[in-house]
């Protein structure tokens, strides 16, 4: 597989200028050690790709956590669910398999009646797929605001390796003019290819993945692929920008990443969330970006490059705008979401997560 050439690529521009008008995080409080996973399952033996991660409580889905981003998103963004005209859920961990999370959501902040909803999948891209589409909404005319939110309570078997990390939480953002913003999405591109790293199947209880597959030819071949294609198509090299965030399956990927695509750790250090929280799938990517707009600044530049198994990265070149100094109080931060927490153990880990099956 080659990357494809800046003159052959087609950058994701929409007519109207377009970008965040507003952000939020939501991250569940109870955080399981992944010491305690190890303890379980190897006697302590060995080390931990992470040093924790979040786990919902007993009360907790994808919908209620959707619902606590939307309405940060909103309080940031000043406007009413009513003037939103669509509201997306991006997820690989839907509680329903046959009726819609993004209605839901939308009847709990009040956005319905007028307003398109829907419910998004690409693995751990989700959230950012559903970007996409709210940018040509938007961007398009069709409408002034769109909400996209990527969350997930993502699955690990017992005693797998994806058990260390699959964790729980997201992000929600409302794309708006970009006169309106504390982001301008200056351009976005998507490379894809099918790549079968990480699946599972209907009826599955847990997803499988391919081990070796996930970190080549999956997970660095389409970040660097779109970051890379991204950055050749705007002119711009590792240095325009000030912050960087990649999907965050573990410490090691993202990192690594980074390294190859010529940023520093201190480029991605405020977005490395996954050590404290996990990693959180179709808002892995997604609720990085909320940490550094968090502290972001009037003028930064930031490159997002997700990624989803199956398998496909979407990168984005985004400028912070004047707005952001105002708007950022307004909402509850990320790392308040994640300095507010209480630790587990591992019987009450399986206890939250449903798996002991009673019946």
């Amino acid at each position: 597989m080659t990357t494809p050439s800046p003159k052959n690529t087609s950058l994701l521009r929409p007519a109207r200028p377009v970008g965040f008008t507003g952000y939020g995080a939501y991250v569940p409080r109870y955080r399981l050690p992944a010491k305690e996973i190890a303890r379980i399952w190897t006697g302590g033996k060995g080390g931990t790709p992470i040093k924790e991660k979040a786990v919902p409580g007993l009360d907790e889905d994808v919908v209620t956590m959707s619902i606590e981003a939307a309405r940060n998103a909103l309080a940031r963004a000043g406007i009413h669910a009513h003037q939103l005209r669509a509201v997306w859920v991006g997820s690989e961990s839907h509680p329903y398999a046959v009726k819609p999370t993004s209605t839901i959501v939308a009847e709990a902040i009040g956005a319905v009646p007028n307003v398109q909803a829907g419910d998004w999948e690409f693995a751990c891209k989700a959230g950012t797929e559903a970007i996409v589409a709210a940018m040509g909404m938007v961007g398009s005319g069709m409408a002034d605001y769109a909400m996209a939110i990527g969350m997930d309570t993502a699955q690990g078997k017992p005693g797998d390796a994806l058990e260390y990390t699959a964790a729980a939480g997201g992000a929600a953002y409302i794309i708006g003019p970009a006169e309106d913003s504390v982001a301008v999405i200056q351009a976005s591109y998507s490379y894809v290819t099918d790549t079968p790293d990480f699946w599972r199947r209907e009826h599955q209880k847990y997803p499988e993945h391919g081990v070796r597959f996930t970190g080549e030819p999956a997970y660095f071949h389409h970040i660097t692929s779109a970051g890379q294609t991204l950055m050749e198509a705007m002119g711009t090299t590792p240095k325009d920008y000030k912050w960087a965030v990649f999907h965050q399956p573990n410490t090691k990927f993202p990192q690594r990443v980074a390294s190859q695509l010529g940023f520093s750790p201190e480029q991605i250090e405020p977005g490395l969330l996954v050590t404290t929280i996990g990693n959180t799938y179709s808002g892995s990517s997604i609720i990085g970006l909320t940490a550094i707009l968090d502290i972001a600044q009037p003028g930064d530049r930031i490159l997002l490059v997700s990624f989803g198994s199956g398998a496909g990265s979407d990168a984005f070149d985004l400028l912070v705008t004047e707005e952001i100094t105002e708007r950022q109080g307004k909402a509850r931060s990320t790392q308040d979401y994640i300095s507010r927490r209480v630790e587990i153990d591992y019987a009450e880990y399986v206890r939250m997560r449903g798996k002991i099956t009673m019946k």
